[in-house]
């Protein structure tokens, strides 16, 4: 049984396709990496995945509140300290304890800075440990290790390991390599082969 999966779909920006003809399926404890060159409408797929915005054609079938997104943006509030922010997403989604997310992305000697006084990687850090406090079922991260360095990334791979070994599963863009098993799907063979602009079509923020 998959958690999230693809049928037929065709993805766009700004009305115009970028990919077409998408199937794939993502199931329990499978991680499944994007490849391909910057441009190629990995982001778009990402984006449709997490359903902000609606495919162009096609299908996305996952369970109702199955999705945590993370991009480029960290999602966080300034003036609260790292785990006050922690804190205030774990309630958004429903109340998960903030610890593991503190321990397992080392921001425990960090958690009463206010998150606008942390540097670039420390932000980054935080704004991954969101994901551990939503329960989500599917991580769809978009190049989730800028910012990051060698050892931070290793502290996101342990948690990404320990989300899917879980029985979670995780769509990740990303040009290295993480260090652990993964299926790898390169989007350039599915490059949009038509500039068909659809007038009807609504990208706007679900």
């Amino acid at each position: 049984m998959s958690l999230i999966s693809v049928k037929d779909m065709t993805v766009s920006r700004g009305g115009m396709p970028v990919l077409e003809g998408l199937n794939f399926a993502v199931s329990p404890g499978e991680i499944l990496v994007l490849r391909g060159p910057n441009g190629a409408g990995k982001t778009t797929l990402l984006r449709t995945l997490a359903r902000l915005q609606p495919p162009y054609a096609g299908t996305v079938e996952a369970a109702p509140d199955a999705v945590a997104y993370a991009a480029h943006a960290d999602g966080l509030k300034a003036t609260l300290t790292v785990s006050e922010n922690l804190a205030f997403w774990a309630g958004v989604y429903g109340g998960q304890d903030i610890a593991p997310a503190l321990r397992d992305f080392n921001l425990e000697t960090l958690r009463d800075r206010p998150a606008g006084n942390l540097s670039a990687g420390q932000k980054r850090r935080l704004g991954l440990a969101r994901l551990m406090v939503t329960g989500r079922p599917v991580w769809v991260l978009d190049e989730p290790t800028v910012s990051l360095d060698v050892a931070s990334v290793e502290l996101f791979a342990k948690a990404v390991k320990g989300h899917v070994d879980g029985g979670g599963a995780a769509v990740i863009a990303t040009h290295i390599h993480l260090g652990f098993e993964e299926t790898v799907f390169d989007v350039t063979p599915y490059k949009a082969r038509h500039d068909v602009i659809r007038n009807d079509f609504d990208e706007s923020f679900l």
